[in-house]
């Protein structure tokens, strides 16, 4: 696990790979951010779709923690064109997990960038910041045992699920979603399987 206080960058760190600028947040990315998190298809494994109020609040609560630590739910643009297609980063869970203390990684991005492996392309990098520039011991990964589409992305990360299912505590009982699965990936495992290459 990583014990506070938590790493802390002097500046945002922005990262970049083959197809992807992983940034701050912009203005400009409230509204693409709010159809993303009106899709019910990308909003399947969640209790439900956002309105554009709840969807402006992530968005801000995400750029206000990279402007804060340097490092976060990053926004997701393509190189290519420039758009925004979601976020993909590390972020510090506040519900009462039975595993916290922890760093999670995590992803969101339009359904139209599904399929392309960009996700694992974004979460790779994201793993390498963690892991070599901000020093952490272990970064973890969880979803609803029904989404085997971000099981598989863990999968290709290095990941490995545990025997620790549990219930997530913001969903109530009975919850089709509720009942959760979890990943774990320490640096030792990230560095001696060679994955930062």
């Amino acid at each position: 696990m990583n014990a506070s206080p938590l790493p802390q960058l002097p500046s945002p760190l922005e990262i970049v790979t083959p197809r992807l600028h992983l940034r701050q947040w912009r203005a400009a990315d409230r509204a693409p951010f709010a159809a993303l998190n009106a899709d019910p298809r990308v909003m399947a494994h969640f209790p439900s779709t956002l309105d554009r109020a709840a969807s402006d609040a992530i968005a801000e609560r995400c750029e206000a923690l990279i402007a804060e630590r340097g490092w976060g739910f990053w926004a997701v643009e393509r190189r290519d064109s420039g758009d925004f297609i979601g976020f993909v980063g590390l972020n510090v869970p506040t519900a009462a997990l039975p595993f916290a203390p922890c760093v999670e990684i995590g992803w969101r991005l339009v359904h139209a960038a599904w399929g392309q492996g960009l996700a694992s392309e974004a979460a790779r990098a994201a793993l390498a910041a963690g892991f070599e520039t901000l020093g952490l011991s272990e970064i973890v990964s969880f979803t609803a045992l029904s989404n085997r589409r971000s099981q598989a992305v863990m999968e290709r990360l290095g990941m490995r699920r545990t025997a620790e299912d549990f219930d997530h505590p913001v969903l109530p009982e009975g919850h089709p979603l509720r009942r959760h699965c979890l990943y774990r990936l320490d640096a030792d495992a990230w560095h001696s399987a060679g994955l930062n290459a």
